[in-house]
């Protein structure tokens, strides 16, 4: 393994660990290249790994893709040209460039996607709102979804201006209970939050996407629905992201301790000026006519 994917895979799985991730999901380091460049000194973030994203990270040395979604999901028996997603593991594999995938792990950690979402819904109100952990909690290091109570309540329409400031939408899908009431409580969810809402007793479900029953139900029971598009609510956290993996880096460069890097890993990593690049092309699949 590469110095750089090494340091990195390191570096993620302190700010992200890969124990917090739903035993269901596939995270960790999927593909590792054979043949690592020793020119290699980018690291590109993507929330999917789509032919454009491939496309960009090929033309520059890159040694490691973080695809936030797992691609390769469901079991294979074989890894061909003829599929595009294969093909595009295939390729960045022969190229150099391991892939490695943090997917709801990097939800469930505390400074995660989730507790970033609830920054943009408590707002102004973010030194007195409180965030508690939905579901599962993991220990200490966090859990599946986040649950936002504020001090004060508000309109909807405030809540959902909120939402659309911090992810930089222009529109949102919102269902409405027949009963309309002020906002104080807002359960939330990165992506698909449909299974993770079920019971919740919030005045809002937040996510990128529920099934339409679900919504029906939920709007049924009382309670409000915004919807954003699944990536649209995962997307924003990647300059985030890169920060945290810089500084992380920096630290793991100096750090001594046993579950560190040995001294010549320290001193090697310290020689290469890592390029964090968030990829220009990804984007939500969908566009609204």
């Amino acid at each position: 393994m590469s110095i750089v994917v090494k340091s990195v895979c390191k570096a993620l799985e302190r700010i992200a660990p890969l124990r917090l991730a739903e035993p269901w999901d596939k995270v960790g380091l999927i593909i590792e290249s054979p043949v690592p460049r020793s020119d290699a000194k980018r690291v590109v973030l993507t929330i999917d790994l789509t032919t454009a994203v491939l496309e960009e990270t090929l033309k520059v040395p890159t040694a490691l893709l973080i695809t936030y979604h797992p691609p390769l999901f469901q079991p294979i028996t074989s890894l061909t040209l003829s599929n595009p997603l294969q093909a595009s593991l295939l390729k960045l594999s022969a190229a150099g460039t391991s892939v490695f995938c943090p997917h709801s792990s990097l939800d469930a950690t505390w400074g995660g996607i989730n507790d970033w979402l609830a920054e943009g819904v408590m707002g102004p109100q973010k030194a007195t709102a409180k965030v508690n952990i939905l579901g599962e909690v993991k220990g200490e290091a966090g859990g599946a979804g986040r649950i936002v109570t504020l001090d004060e309540p508000i309109p909807i329409e405030e809540l959902v201006q909120r939402v659309k400031k911090h992810l930089s939408l222009s529109q949102v899908d919102v269902g409405r209970p027949l009963v309309q009431k002020s906002i104080k409580s807002v359960a939330i969810c990165a992506g698909a939050g449909g299974t993770l809402f079920s019971g919740v007793d919030a005045d809002v479900y937040f996510t990128g996407e529920m099934q339409h029953h679900d919504v029906l139900g939920a709007v049924a029971r009382g309670r409000y629905v915004i919807l954003c598009g699944h990536t649209n609510t995962e997307r924003g956290y990647l300059p985030v992201l890169a920060k945290k993996l810089l500084d992380t880096l920096s630290e793991l460069a100096r750090d001594e301790s046993s579950d560190g890097l040995s001294r010549e890993e320290r001193i090697e990593i310290e020689k290469y000026q890592l390029d964090i690049h968030i990829s220009e092309v990804d984007r939500h699949p969908l566009d609204r006519m």
